[in-house]
């Protein structure tokens, strides 16, 4: 995640150009170079504020800064953008820092020392940023993008061929793609190069698909597994029975449901849940049994029911 301009100075979004330059100079002031020899976490945090302040002193920069947010602000504007037609020097003179008439001391020597620039200099803050000189600008990769798709759950069962229409800059792009047996919702499946196009010749973003798989009607998951709810009566709790049970894939499969299962019982079936994603194998698939109890009884029912609580059942 990319810095917050604002809080890096310890400012808000309504202060004003003063303050802002306020801030930047007590800052600039503490972690100066000349002030922190040998210190790289001061040499770290100069850095930053003298970028927040590049973009935050210029009211264009903080028109489109305060307009795409610091993550987006960060991907299309390189740092040759930034500091483009920006004046350190005359800063560092008011400030009383660095040397005068145009020259000031920086600290991006190497082992230590230090070396002076003037304003002839074309990039002084070069080194300093790790920038290309100037007229070598950097090429940024364009933004990404994001897609949330909804698949179903027998989709995410078996995998499936999907295709998307995005629009960019006024074009139709199609784009297919794969969704991989078992994958689950929250997953992000990458497509290089489909996201935006760079705005200075950089290589294109790449397009993210996230993943939804969407509820169903008879199965639930979890992880790999697999859940069905099946409902039996009392009796066929007590002496048993074969059940079709749904599985995964449109089938069904006949299960023996043992006599004595009690309410809530779970009955695993090994190998009938979602594959691993991008692995081998599956998961299981669990019968969750409901025994049920009826609400009326006819007479008959009643007189056995109370023939079974006489035998102790």
């Amino acid at each position: 995640m990319a810095e917050d301009y604002y809080k890096v100075l310890g400012v808000n979004k309504k202060s004003s150009p003063d303050d802002i330059k306020k801030a930047y100079r007590k800052l600039a002031l503490k972690y100066h170079p000349d002030k922190n020899p040998d210190n790289k976490q001061a040499e770290e945090q100069f850095k930053k504020i003298s970028e927040a302040y590049a973009v935050l002193n210029d009211s264009e920069k903080r028109k489109q800064y305060d307009h795409f947010g610091s993550d987006a602000f960060s991907q299309k504007f390189s740092q040759e953008d930034i500091f483009r037609e920006f004046d350190f020097s005359k800063i560092f003179r008011d400030m009383g820092v660095g040397g005068s008439e145009g020259d000031f001391t920086t600290f991006f020597g190497r082992g230590g020392r230090k070396r002076s620039f003037t304003s002839r200099d074309s990039d002084p803050f070069s080194e300093l940023f790790g920038r290309a000189q100037s007229g070598q600008q950097i090429r940024r990769k364009g933004s990404n993008l994001e897609y949330v798709l909804d698949v179903l759950l027998e989709e995410s069962f078996s995998g499936v061929d999907k295709s998307l229409s995005i629009s960019k800059g006024g074009e139709v792009d199609e784009i297919r793609f794969k969704v991989p047996a078992g994958i689950s919702s929250g997953k992000k499946l990458r497509i290089p190069g489909k996201g935006q196009e760079s705005i200075n010749g950089g290589s294109p973003g790449d397009l993210y698909i996230k993943i939804n798989v969407m509820p169903h009607s008879v199965f639930t998951r979890e992880g790999d597994d697999i859940y069905v709810q099946k409902t039996i009566t009392f009796s066929e709790a007590a002496l048993g029975k074969s059940i079709d049970v749904p599985i995964l894939g449109g089938e069904t499969k006949r299960v023996k449901i043992p006599a004595g299962t009690q309410n809530n019982t779970k009955i695993r079936m090994k190998g009938y849940g979602m594959p691993h994603f991008r692995g081998t194998g599956k998961g299981d698939e669990y019968i969750k049994i409901s025994v049920s109890v009826p609400k009326t009884l006819t007479k008959k029912q009643k007189d056995l029911i109370k023939n079974l609580s006489e035998e102790g059942l």
